[in-house]
């Protein structure tokens, strides 16, 4: 945000349009009680997502996918068979309610020791309720438990509710970045 040609490129007629962070987590400084905490205060079960999870995974990315900002920096492909399949270096973590429903998940992309978030996302009827948080809780403490030292996470600055789950999880955001556009805001 603070690149100098960021002012040149503001005056020359470029606007801000859109705002992203990132945000890291390292082991040594997760909170193991209270992300447990968090697991076990949400609605439904809370795990591990499966290959036998593929079509209410594909259901719920189908449902929110209008729900991305959009820009170059948050953007969401819409998942396929292929991509939506967990896998040892692409885990996935869901809550599902009573009637098998998913209703929020995670996606983490596994790179040595750091696990790097591919996106969160939650079914519209079940927002603030705080399964993005426990999702991702989840994701932390199995992913601790296998030796993962490092979680970085990101997205829209102007998603307040992941800025507040991330928060609440212990993520420190230690990088900001604007999208600038050419033209008029």
């Amino acid at each position: 945000m603070d690149d100098p040609q960021r002012e040149e490129l503001e005056r020359a007629g470029w606007h801000v349009s859109a705002r992203s962070f990132g945000a890291q987590l390292d082991s040594d400084h997760v909170d193991a009680d209270g992300l447990r905490r968090l697991v076990a205060r949400a609605e439904g079960v809370v795990r591990e997502l499966r290959a036998d999870d593929v079509d209410a995974i594909l259901t719920l990315d189908a449902a929110t996918n209008d729900d991305y900002p959009g820009s170059v920096a948050t953007r969401h492909d819409p998942l396929t068979r292929s991509s939506a399949a967990p896998s040892d270096s692409r885990r996935a973590f869901g809550a599902l309610v009573a009637d098998g429903e998913l209703v929020a998940m995670t996606f983490i992309d596994i790179h040595g020791k750091t696990a790097e978030t591919d996106f969160t996302v939650v079914h519209p009827e079940w927002r603030r309720r705080g399964v993005a948080t426990a999702v991702k809780a989840a994701s932390i403490l199995a992913l601790t438990s296998e030796g993962i030292t490092r979680f970085r996470t990101g997205g829209s600055a102007d998603n307040a509710a992941i800025l507040r789950a991330n928060a609440t999880l212990g993520y420190v955001r230690d990088e900001e970045w604007v999208t600038l556009t050419r033209g008029s805001a």
